[in-house]
């Protein structure tokens, strides 16, 4: 039995999306279920569409989730070259094979002309098919005019591992462009001769492509080639569940997910989900059970929605289970600016306190600027605050001063801080809700943080008392 082979072919045309690194990531766990070889393909003959830094982003959006591939255009192998610019000796190969079996010929009609034929195929309320026009003596092709294939009308039968039986009648045949004017192969034709080449055995593609497979088919058959197996993916639609995601309609390319500080294997496991699942109420995968759990055949025929919010809250989930260490080496391009001066054991207790709620790397900045900077006393905190703009400002100097008052003999070691905070609770005849945000606004000038007596450990002694102290005379 040969070896499973499947690609991932991206236009350098733009940023890759969460609904694009789908495709490659299922084909990706099909080569890597079966021991086989992922393939790596870059499909640039639409030259006009490609753009600078195109080829730079699919390796880097790969390879940030985890995606490695076994050939591609820097892992050169015998199938090589792996860039469709760079191949176009072969699809001149194949081009004069058609030509010589009488199955391709030139094509000289005009843009004009055939404006002209498909107006009056609208008029006559048929179908326009371009092998109803046929040149009867088309003359030797010579490479300025496009060359078309005469297809070879027929129904077809074929079996989809995605969506199972399909077929087609012959209208859905008609004679298709394989290489334009410039010389460069049309998609309908590349990608055919290509995965020939590097012996692909499962074509692993999206639902927009599912209407072309019968003109497939017949391409196939007039090459003489056995067709792969073929998977068709279905849509991954956007939040409202009514559009296909897509860059046009805002989706966010993977790499801005990695500078937001989504983990990789967090990325991976919400991707693998959208439209696949193993059967179980599992949701929670690394790559090796990825690996080991995929199937196509369980990989759903409609529409997957893609909820980014999941996604924060799997990632969440991703951070939970990180030990220490570990989180303080992956963020390291993440904390605030003035962070720079303080040391790894102090910013290590700084994630101790925050792990439980980060969701993402990125809201460090965010979560943390109290632990590395004094900020200017904010007093719409206190106006804001619906427990605390009801009191005047003695009231809540004189809570502050029994604070402080307090806390001067603790040993700020979150035991002993939780027992004080709790003592004054009871002893001013207060609730958390009023002295617990009196006291955090004024040692870290947020409406919110971790957990106050984490908060104020990490912080310190004599940080925080100078802090109620610049919050008693702010008062004053």
């Amino acid at each position: 039995m040969s070896s499973v082979r499947t690609r991932f072919a991206p236009s350098p045309t733009g940023a890759l999306h969460a609904g694009t690194v789908r495709t490659a990531l299922f084909a990706w766990l099909v080569a890597k279920k079966a021991n086989g070889q992922f393939v790596l393909r870059i499909e640039d003959t639409d030259q006009a569409r490609s753009i600078e830094g195109g080829v730079k982003n699919i390796i880097d959006s790969l390879s940030f989730i985890g995606i490695d591939w076994d050939e591609g255009p820097n892992k050169p192998s015998d199938f090589g070259p792996y860039v469709q610019s760079e191949r176009l000796d072969k699809y001149q190969e194949f081009a004069q094979k058609l030509i010589k079996s009488g199955r391709a010929y030139a094509d000289v009609s005009t843009k004009d002309e055939l404006d002209k034929l498909r107006e009056n195929a609208k008029q006559s309320k048929k179908p326009f098919l371009f092998r109803d026009y046929r040149p009867e003596n088309p003359p030797v092709w010579n490479g300025s005019q496009p060359l078309r294939l005469m297809s070879n009308p027929k129904p077809y039968e074929w079996n989809d591992l995605v969506m199972g039986k399909m077929k087609s009648g012959a209208e859905a045949i008609d004679d298709f462009i394989l290489i334009k004017s410039d010389g460069f192969p049309t998609y309908n034709f590349a990608h055919i001769v290509d995965d020939f080449l590097m012996k692909v055995t499962h074509v692993i593609r999206s639902q927009e492509f599912i209407s072309s497979v019968p003109r497939f088919l017949n391409l196939y058959e007039a090459l003489g080639f056995e067709a792969p197996k073929m998977a068709t993916l279905p849509p991954v639609l956007d939040t409202t569940g009514k559009r296909k995601l897509s860059k046009r309609e805002g989706a966010k390319q993977v790499l801005e997910y990695r500078d937001m500080g989504i983990m990789p294997e967090a990325l991976m496991n919400f991707v693998a989900l959208l439209g696949w699942n193993d059967g179980t109420t599992q949701e929670i995968f690394s790559k090796e059970e990825l690996i080991q759990k995929f199937d196509l055949s369980r990989v759903q025929k409609g529409g997957a929605q893609f909820r980014e919010d999941q996604l924060i809250f799997l990632n969440g989930v991703y951070i939970r289970k990180l030990s220490l260490d570990e989180l303080h080496s992956r963020v390291s391009d993440f904390w605030p600016e003035s962070a720079t001066e303080f040391d790894d054991d102090y910013k290590k207790k700084v994630l101790s306190v925050i792990q439980e709620r980060l969701k993402y790397f990125s809201e460090i900045t965010e979560l943390t600027p109290f632990f590395f900077k004094d900020l200017p006393v904010d007093m719409k905190l206190i106006d804001e605050n619906k427990f605390l703009k009801s009191l005047d400002k003695s009231q809540l100097k004189e809570l502050l001063n029994k604070t402080k008052a307090s806390l001067v003999s603790s040993d700020f070691s979150v035991e002993d801080l939780t027992y004080k905070l709790n003592n004054l609770l009871t002893e001013q005849d207060q609730k958390p809700a009023v002295l617990f945000s009196l006291i955090r606004i004024a040692t870290t000038q947020a409406a919110s943080s971790p957990g106050l007596a984490d908060t104020m450990s990490v912080l310190g002694k004599e940080k925080s008392i100078a802090r109620i102290d610049t919050m008693i005379n702010a008062l004053s």
